[in-house]
């Protein structure tokens, strides 16, 4: 890949559709992750001045903010926190009943959602997501949540080529290092929660097939069974005759 040649179309491809809708600038999650760096490091070379990363931490490790700022400060993003904590605990509280770990982790990307919406609308940005291909795969994302975006300029990359942008990009070496999290829950990795590595997925995405046979059928089944997230809401035409 031409690292240099896909940095320069990407952020003129953030800059094209930013225009297009006639807004000043974007938004986005500052998680501490890689693809929210490489995302933050694009968006602030399409618009050095109107680019806002929001840190919204939720029950989340310290550690995660810590990484967070220190992206943003060494690409000169402009940084606000929204800690969603309580609002999290409120929500709980009033579904009330027993609570499902899977249903309750997923409302946490629902509400960054909505507060990059608040700002995006407030300043009139553009909300950029930080989805790869390798997740949009799998449907290793949350519907609505996440994937709860205006323009995915990283979406049809692997995780592997993320890595590499992240490298040409300056990113800090301990978020190239670190384990990739969804920060959903502590001790919580993508790859032990998906059953496999980043590296067998872009295989199998590169290739159409790995060695790993388990791998690969888990791969198959998560992709048949997240086809929903990946697909416009299905609308019931009636017979108007």
């Amino acid at each position: 890949m031409n690292v240099e040649k896909i940095t320069q179309e990407i952020v003129e491809w953030i800059s094209g559709k930013v225009k297009e809708a006639n807004c000043k600038g974007v938004v986005f999650g500052m998680s501490g992750g890689i693809d929210s760096a490489v995302v933050g490091a694009l968006c602030k070379r399409a618009f050095p001045e109107t680019s806002l990363g929001i840190i919204m931490p939720c029950e989340s490790d310290p550690s995660d903010e810590e990484d967070a700022r220190l992206v943003g400060g060494e690409l000169g993003i402009s940084l606000e926190k929204v800690d969603l904590t309580a609002t999290y605990s409120t929500l709980l509280e009033s579904i009330g009943g027993e609570v499902s770990a899977q249903s309750a982790s997923n409302i946490k990307p629902r509400l960054r959602m909505t507060t990059l919406y608040y700002y995006a609308q407030k300043k009139g940005y553009l909300v950029v997501g930080s989805s790869n291909k390798s997740e949009i795969t799998v449907g290793y994302f949350t519907k609505h949540g996440d994937s709860g975006v205006d323009i995915l300029p990283i979406a049809d990359l692997v995780k592997r080529e993320v890595f590499e942008l992240a490298r040409h990009l300056g990113i800090n070496r301990k978020i190239i290092e670190k384990s990739p999290s969804a920060g959903l829950w502590e001790g919580q990795t993508d790859e032990d929660e998906m059953g496999f590595s980043y590296k067998s997925l872009d295989s199998y995405i590169e290739q159409g097939s790995i060695d790993d046979s388990e791998s690969q059928s888990k791969i198959e089944r998560m992709n048949r069974c997240s086809q929903h997230k990946r697909e416009f809401p299905p609308i019931f035409k009636p017979n108007k005759l």
